[in-house]
């Protein structure tokens, strides 16, 4: 019995010209806010098509199932947040403690204003997690925050240094997925992550002696 493929998940084209582009970034709105109201199970390429105002037939020039869709949306925001978290941990200007703050800040702000959508997407997210693009984003996110780790715990030894960055990424990673799963205010968005942010210190310092 012949193996079921899975479905293609990457893009039939890139868009070469302005208009192009424009099409592209009207089916990825359209596809966001189908996603927000309907859920993964009933999202399709006719609902996006219908949204964005265009055909089928002109959805089926970039993105050749809804599965590439949802790749497409989902690897972006894998792009987009790997892409904040570095931009903060490179900033050599500020203390090394400093830039973990803000990065837990910054984390947990983005998991709240995402969380709609994000558990939209965790429906569909088994299929892409082992997608090379997947693998390439997650390699980045890890190697940028092994970097800063030299930093933050610079006479520490390699193996213990190396758990304190499992461990803060987990908890960083898995506090904030349960911690965004519910509507929060701004106040208890700002109080969480100060006292995540404490935690980490308080774990640094420990470390570092």
């Amino acid at each position: 019995m012949t193996a079921r493929q899975p479905p293609r998940i990457t893009s039939r084209k890139h868009p070469q010209q302005a208009r192009s582009t424009e099409l592209v970034a009207a089916i990825l709105q359209a596809a966001i806010q189908v996603l927000a109201k309907e859920g993964a199970t009933r999202f399709t390429t006719a609902r996006v098509a219908e949204k964005a105002g265009v055909s089928v037939g002109s959805v089926y020039q970039y993105f050749p199932n809804k599965a590439a869709i949802l790749f497409r949306l989902q690897s972006d925001e894998w792009q987009q947040t790997t892409q904040m978290l570095c931009a903060i941990l490179e900033r050599t200007d500020s203390a090394p403690l400093d830039r973990l703050r803000t990065l837990v800040q910054a984390f947990i702000q983005s998991e709240c204003e995402e969380a709609q959508m994000r558990g939209a997407l965790n429906d569909a997210a088994p299929l892409y997690r082992d997608a090379p693009q997947a693998q390439e984003v997650r390699a980045t996110g890890q190697q940028a925050f092994e970097v800063f780790m030299l930093e933050l715990l610079p006479d520490v030894l390699p193996d213990a240094r190396a758990l304190a960055c499992d461990l803060i990424l987990g908890t960083l990673s898995s506090a904030g997925k349960d911690f965004s799963s519910s509507p929060r205010t701004p106040a208890e968005i700002v109080a969480y992550a100060n006292g995540m942010a404490d935690m980490f210190h308080a774990y640094v310092n420990a470390l570092n002696g």
